[in-house]
């Protein structure tokens, strides 16, 4: 069966053009077929500087634009038949398989609540992402759909974490830990010392305690669950910590003959390392609790960013996330009374 993604083409910073290119790409080594969702004038145009041929394309119009600087909820509701909007609507008529958006994030969160809807259990989505870290990968959600969430919030974080390692990332027994200032139990904020015990009481979790920001890049555990505002700033430092130690070490090499020479001989260790940081080789975050396959992307995707998100759609959407998280709360006593 041919995966259908839909991709929306107004969201992103770069402009509509380059995120043709990655979907074409992304579309063309997937076998899948891709729909560009947007105004149709620009998306028209952007194909024709994109090499599609071999490529199933279909464009889907959009009348209407959400920017980053609307307000996610109002412009959802207020802009019916903007490129985000149709795009999930294209996954709820059956039209679609998974959709991709480099859009305003909170928007796309909204928009898929309102379309999609929840999964039974859930009461708040989580955007999860991976980093690359010393043993590998490691987890991290939520990145910003609840800034502010309940305890129970991120015990169901930590639940559709354990889904999306288990199920993408191949771990059977992945590892959770919670983002705190210190390994104690009695480290942390109120929220933090609110979810330990109730971690610590499931016994379906590997729960491994509380870990500190040092703990995440170094790989301490597979998975790891916070608050979405504590997570999106840890995730974007990390990002910003990745480009630093690239550009001081280009800088460093550059100062002098014998660096630049020895430069040349470990240009393939530095390409390797560089693709390891960079957030393109990632693509996109899965928005998790929703009744669909939803990816979020950076607002400054490149090409190569989209390519690698339709592939995280792609696997989201063949693993069956949406499905396994809902039949494991509909399996879980607390799930009747969420």
């Amino acid at each position: 069966m041919t995966i259908r993604i839909a991709v929306d083409v107004m969201g992103g910073d770069n402009g509509p053009g380059v995120i043709i290119e990655g979907a074409v790409a992304g579309a063309r080594s997937l076998g899948a077929k891709v729909l560009l969702v947007g105004v149709e004038s620009e998306i028209q145009s952007g194909l024709k500087g994109t090499d599609s041929s071999g490529v199933e394309v279909e464009v889907v119009p959009a009348t209407d634009v959400i920017t980053m600087h609307d307000h996610p909820a109002q412009a959802v509701r207020r802009k019916p038949q903007s490129s985000i909007n149709v795009a999930l609507r294209l996954i709820a008529e059956g039209r679609a398989d998974a959709m991709v958006s480099p859009g305003n994030s909170g928007a796309v969160m909204a928009g898929a609540l309102m379309v999609l809807s929840r999964i039974k259990g859930i009461e708040r989505p989580a955007i999860a992402s991976y980093i690359p870290t010393v043993r590998g990968k490691t987890l991290l959600l939520d990145l910003g759909a609840v800034v502010d969430p309940k305890p129970s919030h991120l015990v169901q974080f930590a639940e559709m974490g354990q889904v999306y390692a288990q199920r993408i990332l191949n771990l059977p027994q992945p590892t959770i830990g919670l983002l705190s200032n210190g390994e104690e139990p009695t480290k942390g904020n109120a929220l933090v010392q609110q979810v330990y015990p109730l971690l610590q009481a499931r016994d379906d979790l590997n729960f491994a305690g509380n870990v500190e920001g040092k703990d995440v890049a170094m790989g301490t555990v597979d998975i790891v669950v916070t608050d979405g505002f504590t997570g999106n700033v840890a995730l974007k430092t990390a990002e910003g910590v990745a480009n630093f130690l690239v550009e001081i070490l280009r800088e460093e090499i550059m100062k002098t003959l014998p660096r630049k020479l020895a430069g040349l001989i470990l240009r393939p260790a530095f390409r390797d390392m560089r693709r390891r940081l960079d957030y393109a080789e990632i693509g996109g975050a899965p928005l998790l609790g929703v009744n669909g396959s939803v990816i979020i992307c950076h607002g400054r995707s490149s090409a190569r960013a989209i390519e690698t998100a339709l592939t995280a759609a792609s696997r989201s959407f063949e693993h069956d996330l949406a499905g396994e998280i809902g039949r494991r709360n509909a399996n879980r006593p607390q799930a009747a009374e969420a």
